[in-house]
């Protein structure tokens, strides 16, 4: 070994075992705290002599995170989805106090449309759902013959529930909390820092497909994890709550930018295909300003302000290098080309620049108040997925409903929570059925050891305090295991099964048949919920739901071509983004779905911007009478291809967007529409794109044809 590699050695060395104490560290962190959350709210309810202390410390392990803005947020919408759903089992009650069966369809359905209403929904609304669904159980199912008690069931769960949350929220917030916030500023720092560069880095000339696709992906995944983290810091800070909508401007903002940033790096990939290299050198030379313009240490505080008058400088060269430039060119085809290269770029350049303004907003030591542009984070959801989950569900407590009822199984009440628990909970992961499974098989695990802990520990023990050593170590063990990537719903599940199962309360009781008997009926009614998953797959994950999303992502250019125009652009771009983003999570990496739908979003990215673009300039000035219509055929029929893409609709839309380029050039005044109706057709006319396997002349066997 040389001295060199000595040398280097020995820090990467030292940064391996530093991020692994730091690792680990963290994860003890979490264990102690959660631990303290769990003990302290069993002696508060204890205190206060709560009906079922174990509710409130339960509660205190499905809440727990590292981040305190994680567990903040998941404790609002929990409290939140308690209190629907006590409301709901109160309601259910008091309508059939008397009729069983109607009882049970009642519970049924409403556990079932929360199940739905959690698969239309990301990060903790989604949760509040599941929340409606079994608490609505939780308190129902147990006054099933005594109807007049359900308030005080309902009051009791309320107040356990809220107790576990505001022992959590306190605990995580107050002993070495972990901020949310920080994770969320270095998150807008790198999207910043990295699409800056990366523009910067682009301005030299074209870039490649793979690479654009690829950075396609970043883009989208960095605009829904900004979004996702804002959604859960302003919780948890308030100068979070105070910047949210800058924050939410600052990512639309972003989208539009990277949006025509592709738009322009395609038009510039095409005319060097097609070998009209003097238009694309000099829409090259037109970018050089912004590349000097960005040439500054983005890393750095206040890199967006010192940008800012550089970006304001670089637009003005480039408006007053147009016109030189576009002297030297002299066909008429190289002109139009120039034309709708250089209107891109422009238009590029101002939401850059409105882009790195909204990151000097951020960036102020100060808020700002707020601008007047009003944005929200659309989200693509599928309701008739969501309708699978409402009828899985409501089949699957109708089914144990009735068994229920036909045995007169006395723990069958068990069986019933447990399903509708994890029912619910896993009705929004990919893989459902695998999750489900080692959820339980930690679930028994666990169980097994609250056996141990209660009748061979506990049973030894006198006082709260050596409850306390003697139940900690059990619990330490699934807390850990929830830190691993390997281990995580395992470790979920031993946590969850060792809490529930042991029960704790004031006046603890040893019954080993009473025990085995719960034991037995939770393993069903967890049983029951991973077997609905197979009997009814869920949507999430499915090919059938890829292709539907696929479906609904070739749809948004028909959005772009029919829909009021007030707040389409950021509609438009947050709801690309998020059913991208779904996509991905749920595909393999490089696999053919996964191609496809790089493909679809990039061709939908671009068509359907321009068509907003295009709609804007014809709302903004009196069109002529004669054109209107070609203008309104070309966007019904493009619509209608994106929507249903096949060989003859292909050449429909190509041949309504040339005669709508025809008859622009027949009008005076309205020459600024020919530069995004051309973008369109040369977006049509791309060899390398998705759209290529509809072409006359083309091959057909491209892998992604398939998805559409």
């Amino acid at each position: 070994m040389s001295a060199s590699d000595l040398s280097t050695s020995g820090p990467v060395t030292r940064h391996v075992v530093a991020e692994t104490l730091r690792e680990e560290a963290s994860v003890w962190l979490f264990v102690v705290k959660t631990l303290i959350a769990f003990f302290l709210t069993g002696w508060i309810a204890m205190r206060l002599d709560l009906p079922a202390p174990s509710t409130a410390m339960l509660t205190t392990i499905i809440v727990a995170n590292r981040q305190a803005g994680m567990v903040l947020a998941k404790s609002f919408y929990r409290a939140l989805g308690t209190l629907a759903g006590a409301t709901a089992a109160v309601g259910i009650v008091a309508a059939f106090p008397q009729q069983r069966d109607l009882f049970l369809l009642a519970l049924s359905l409403w556990i079932g449309i929360c199940a739905g209403g959690a698969t239309l929904y990301r990060n903790f609304k989604s949760y509040a759902f599941v929340l409606g669904g079994y608490t609505a159980a939780i308190v129902a199912i147990p006054v099933i013959e005594n109807p007049p008690g359900v308030f005080d069931s309902a009051t009791a769960r309320i107040s356990e529930v809220l107790l576990g949350l505001l022992v959590s929220g306190v605990v995580s917030d107050v002993i070495f909390p972990s901020r949310m916030r920080d994770v969320l500023r270095r998150t807008a720092r790198d999207q910043f820092a990295h699409f800056v560069a990366f523009v910067r880095d682009s301005t030299g000339g074209a870039i490649p497909r793979e690479s654009m696709e690829k950075a396609h992906l970043r883009f989208v995944c960095a605009a829904v994890s900004l979004e996702d983290l804002r959604s859960s810091v302003i919780f948890e800070d308030a100068e979070a709550r105070a910047r949210s909508h800058h924050l939410r401007l600052f990512n639309q903002r972003f989208m539009a930018a990277s949006t025509s940033f592709q738009s322009l790096h395609h038009l510039i990939n095409r005319l060097k295909r097609a070998h009209r290299d003097a238009t694309a050198s000099l829409l090259i030379r037109l970018y050089a300003p912004l590349g000097a313009a960005l040439d500054a240490p983005i890393e750095a505080g206040a890199a967006a302000r010192v940008l800012l008058p550089r970006l304001a400088a670089a637009r003005e060269t480039m408006r007053d290098n147009t016109g030189p430039l576009r002297d030297t060119l002299g066909d008429t085809q190289d002109l139009r080309d120039f034309d709708t290269g250089a209107a891109l770029l422009l238009r590029f350049v101002d939401e850059l620049h409105d882009y790195v303004d909204a990151a000097a907003t951020l960036q102020a030591p100060r808020v700002i108040a707020a601008s007047a542009e009003r944005v929200r984070f659309d989200r693509g959801n599928d309701f008739l997925g969501a309708g699978i989950a409402t009828v899985r569900t409501t089949l699957t407590m109708l089914v144990l409903g009735a068994f229920w009822i036909g045995s007169a199984w006395p723990m069958g009440s068990s069986a019933m929570l447990l399903a509708t628990v994890f029912a619910g909970l896993f009705a929004t992961t990919p893989n459902p059925t695998r999750v489900t499974w080692l959820v339980m098989l930690g679930y028994l695990s666990g169980m097994v050891a609250g056996f141990v802990c209660e009748f061979f520990v506990l049973t030894q023990l006198d006082g709260y305090g050596l409850l306390v050593v003697g139940v900690a170590p059990f619990l330490a063990v699934g807390l850990v295991m929830m830190m691993t990537q390997r281990f995580a719903s395992y470790g979920l599940g031993w946590a969850m099964g060792f809490a529930y199962i042991l029960a704790l309360k004031n006046v603890q009781t040893y019954d080993p048949s009473h025990f085995i008997n719960d034991a037995i009926a939770q393993v069903v009614g967890l049983g029951a919920a991973a077997v609905s998953f197979v009997v009814i797959p869920p949507a999430i994950g499915s090919a059938w739901l890829r292709r539907r999303q696929l479906a609904r992502l070739r749809g948004q250019v028909a959005l772009a071509a029919e829909a009021p125009l007030p707040g389409l652009r950021h509609r438009f771009e947050s709801v690309n983004h998020d059913l991208v983003s779904q996509v991905v999570a749920q595909t393999e990496p490089g696999s053919a779905d996964s191609r496809a739908l790089i493909a679809w979003a990039l061709a939908v990215h671009e068509t359907g911007r321009a068509l907003i673009e295009l709609r804007h300039d014809m709302a903004r000035r009196e069109l002529p009478a004669t054109l209107r219509p070609y203008l309104e055929d070309a966007l019904g029929t493009l619509s209608r291809f994106y929507e249903k893409p096949d060989a003859r609709g292909y050449l429909l839309a190509r041949d309504a967007v040339a005669t709508a380029i025809a008859s622009v050039g027949e009008h005076d005044g309205v020459a600024h529409l020919l530069e995004h109706l051309h973008l369109v057709r040369m977006a049509l006319l791309d060899g390398e794109s998705i759209l290529a396997a509809y072409m006359p002349d083309a091959p057909l066997g491209k892998e992604i044809a398939h998805a559409s």
